[in-house]
């Protein structure tokens, strides 16, 4: 009997060890981009092997619908056309930019973006972290068919920068990595505008302006203060689906309802303590009554219990509820279906990888991309960031040179997510297959350049902070 239930035993036993470590790697700043890292390399595998690439196309090309019975018997398809790839691009990554929106919103409020004076440095340093690629990027390809990609090299990951930084620890200053981790947020909200403004539609007004009363009817609901997040989702929904069809993109949806969400509590603190003693008071009173059962907690301590867990629910704003609820799912599942979705790029040839090649009628997209984030960001970071200091507008961060600072700048120059979502929305006012093979080359690019910037941060830091220990 023994020997049959050993085998159980040493099962189960490798399930908790399993389920440990994977709880332990989540945990790591780095788990992200390693998990991303290998959805691109699986993602350009499924698209360029002769036996995958066929069902890789196909599965994000499947296209599906939900269709409603409306009076008058007519049944209506929504979303109208949406596939796959249409799904997590349009559906998922609105959850994506609902969290984005969610932690600028936190860090203006209490963190490294709550005041003037802290928010200053990292955003002027932002700005032309935007600014010097878009420059680039235009210079290259000025009058070409790639000209509207301007906003691909703009962008900064935050997952693999951040990442990076927590790989290589002592080597870079904490106020460095405040200082970039701020300056990501700071570029994504920039990024987010950008796409608003540049990368939509033709604009649906009268759609656009019930969306706006919708905002309108929200913001007097959370000013009348209503904080249950149900009362949030279904006009969530509504809005999504009017900036859908207004020619807004979608996933702007989530920015604007991240910003809508209320940020106080349902119970104050003092309401919070003095229920909390309370219920802890009547969890010893029942004890007592029931001194005969051994049961715990029994049926009256259960009913403290609950109103307990719902009181301590409510002391916690639903923005911060949200954003602790959704990270997981963002970071190891939308991020890398987007990977996977958008990554695998088919390479007909290697000309692909040449990123200085100009083509006379596509243009120079791959350099201007490859440009824009190795060159530009960096530049634009340093350039923005000196000026700032020199002017007595921003602050040198404590225990920094500028050596490091503009090694940490390489890290801006690592693209990937939002690049990559700006280089899907690019480039559509040209002929289909043009629009498809610029926006191929320009994912190879925003992959390659983010590379070399990381390799080039890393190699940066690692030179500078030895001969820094050297002096």
């Amino acid at each position: 009997m023994i020997m049959r239930l050993f085998p159980l035993y040493t099962w189960t036993k490798g399930i908790r060890n399993f389920k440990r470590r994977r709880r332990s790697f989540s945990r790591q700043p780095w788990s992200q981009g390693v998990i991303l890292l290998a959805c691109v390399v699986i993602a350009m595998l499924l698209a360029n092997l002769p036996f995958t690439k066929d069902f890789y196309h196909s599965v994000l090309e499947t296209q599906f619908s939900l269709f409603f019975k409306v009076p008058g018997g007519r049944d209506v398809m929504f979303p109208d056309g949406m596939t796959i790839e249409k799904f997590i691009n349009d559906i998922l990554m609105t959850i994506f930019f609902f969290t984005v929106g969610l932690e600028i919103r936190r860090e203006m409020k209490h963190g490294e973006l709550s005041s003037v004076k802290k928010a200053l440095m990292p955003v002027i340093a932002a700005f032309g972290g935007v600014v010097a690629p878009a420059a680039i990027f235009a210079i290259v390809n000025h009058g070409t068919a790639a000209a509207s990609g301007w906003g691909i090299p703009t962008a900064t990951d935050i997952a693999f920068a951040v990442g990076i930084l927590s790989i290589l620890g002592d080597k870079v200053p904490v106020s460095l990595k405040v200082f970039l981790t701020a300056l990501a947020i700071a570029d994504d909200l920039i990024a987010i505008l950008v796409v608003a403004i540049f990368y939509g539609g033709t604009i649906n007004l009268p759609l656009l302006g019930i969306a706006f009363l919708l905002i309108i009817v929200i913001l007097i609901m959370n000013k009348l203060g209503e904080k249950r997040s149900w009362y949030y989702f279904f006009p969530g929904l509504a809005i999504w689906a009017l900036f859908y069809y207004a020619g807004i993109h979608s996933t702007m949806s989530g920015v604007v309802m991240a910003f809508l969400v209320p940020m106080v509590p349902r119970y104050n603190e003092a309401y919070f303590r003095r229920k909390r003693l309370q219920y802890i008071k009547r969890l010893n009173e029942y004890n007592l009554i029931e001194s005969s059962s051994t049961e715990f907690p029994n049926g009256p301590q259960r009913h403290c219990l609950r109103r307990m867990s719902t009181i301590s629910k409510g002391a916690i704003p639903v923005s911060y509820r949200l954003e602790h609820t959704l990270e997981p799912w963002v970071n190891f599942l939308i991020m890398p279906l987007f990977a996977l979705a958008n990554a695998g790029v088919e390479i007909p040839d290697l000309s692909y990888f040449n990123v200085f090649h100009i083509d006379p009628a596509l243009g120079g997209v791959s350099m201007g991309i490859f440009l824009g984030l190795l060159v530009g960001k960096p530049l634009g970071i340093s350039l923005a960031s000196f000026i700032a200091v020199k002017l007595k507008a921003g602050e040198m961060p404590a225990r920094a040179t500028w050596k490091m600072l503009v090694a940490v700048a390489c890290l801006g120059g690592i693209g990937f997510t939002m690049s990559i979502f700006v280089d899907t929305l690019s480039f559509g006012e040209q002929a289909p297959e043009i629009t498809a093979k610029l926006r191929d080359m320009g994912k190879v690019a925003v992959l390659m350049g983010s590379l070399c910037s990381g390799i080039l941060g890393c190699v940066l830091i690692s030179l500078f902070n030895r001969m820094q220990k050297k002096a």
